[in-house]
């Protein structure tokens, strides 16, 4: 990457305008309020315990927190949307009550819990599922919430089943056109969307390493580029260490996407990401 190739965008949450730029990626650090989540469920199922890991995320530099009630590892049940809301309304507010100006993301893909949670506070709706429901999509236009359109196919249970793909990076681009298409017909605006392809989603390991080598490719599309990556299998595969044991490995692999550029790093502990981009910054642009 070079000063010349920096790509910015101003990110519109919910009234707010946040500045995007591969020069200095975001960090949003993930608050699990789940009892099965990959590398740390059950660990911050305790209400209380997620808002003070909120916290800590926050004071290592994440700029957004990320709060899901729900697991999406390959094979995951289900929840009931209303199991979900127990699980992350209290968490939100909690946060807000400790922090009144953090900013706070909803990893949901349900409409119903989407527009609770933006009603208790949260600006931003990450969805797995990019928009799959038409209620979210309403709730991202009524209320200018930013959006996180990920791709997937099938759903947690069947997702593995389907990653089949000739060129994985042409057809998860033509499936995330489809999707950004889509929330623009109902009514989200392009200021609010941000794109992820969806690291270790219907993505088997060689699947994975290529979009993440090619990952300038989703500039195509003219958005903002998230990237999921922290501590999933195919990292642990190269390294051998258990989930809790790969922010070393995930920080080095973010260190090779920061080169074919993207906005946001969605992660389990920000300091090792806020860390290694003030780095790589300083070594591109200069300073100290």
């Amino acid at each position: 990457m070079s000063p010349s190739s920096v790509r910015e965008f101003r990110w519109r949450i919910r009234g707010q305008t946040r500045l995007l730029t591969t020069r200095r990626p975001l960090v949003m650090g993930i608050v699990n309020v789940t009892p099965d989540s990959f590398s740390d469920g059950g660990e911050y199922f305790d209400h209380e315990r997620a808002v003070q890991h909120a916290i800590e995320l926050l004071d290592e530099g994440a700029a957004i927190v990320d709060v899901g009630g729900e697991s999406t590892r390959p094979g995951a049940a289900p929840v009931t949307a209303d199991e979900e809301l127990g699980r992350i309304l209290p968490v939100i507010e909690g946060i807000l009550m400790a922090r009144p100006d953090a900013v706070i993301s909803v990893d949901t893909y349900k409409g119903s819990v989407a527009r609770r949670a933006v009603a208790a506070g949260a600006c931003i709706i990450n969805d797995v599922r990019g928009g799959a429901d038409p209620a979210l999509l309403r709730t991202a236009a009524d209320t200018g919430a930013g959006l996180i359109l990920m791709h997937m196919r099938g759903t947690p249970r069947t997702m593995q089943k389907l990653a089949r793909y000739g060129d994985v990076v042409r057809e998860v681009l033509l499936e995330l056109r489809a999707r950004v298409r889509v929330a623009l017909a109902a009514g989200v605006r392009e200021e609010q969307l941000v794109i992820d392809p969806g690291i270790g989603f219907a993505k088997k390991r060689q699947h994975n390493w290529e979009l993440l080598r090619r990952l300038n490719e989703l500039h195509e599309l003219g958005l903002p580029v998230l990237v999921g990556l922290s501590r999933k299998g195919f990292l642990g595969d190269v390294v051998g260490r258990p989930a809790a044991d790969r922010d070393a490995a995930t920080a080095a692999a973010l260190c090779g996407c920061w080169y074919r550029g993207f906005h946001i790093a969605r992660v389990h502990r920000p300091a090792f990401a806020v860390d290694a981009f003030r780095i790589l910054e300083c070594l591109e642009f200069g300073g100290s």
